[in-house]
């Protein structure tokens, strides 16, 4: 992988966590919020998740294969 795709994986990655911790932020507050609206608490959280999966797959692509 080049050094451009490599940046580009570090951004996007970071642009990755700052919604998740975005969407943590907002999931936290949504009890507290009237009326309390269920179903946009799970897509909060099902969006949270996918940010997840997509979180870990791009940490692996970063982490090289080390054959131990």
């Amino acid at each position: 992988m080049s050094d451009d795709n490599l940046d580009d994986v570090r951004q996007r990655l970071a642009d990755l966590k700052t919604e998740h911790r975005q969407l943590d932020d907002l999931i936290a507050s949504a009890p507290r919020m009237m009326p309390f609206d269920q179903l946009r608490l799970q897509r909060l959280k099902k969006r949270k998740l996918a940010l997840k999966d997509e979180i870990c797959g791009l940490e692996n692509l970063l982490i090289p294969d080390i054959i131990a």
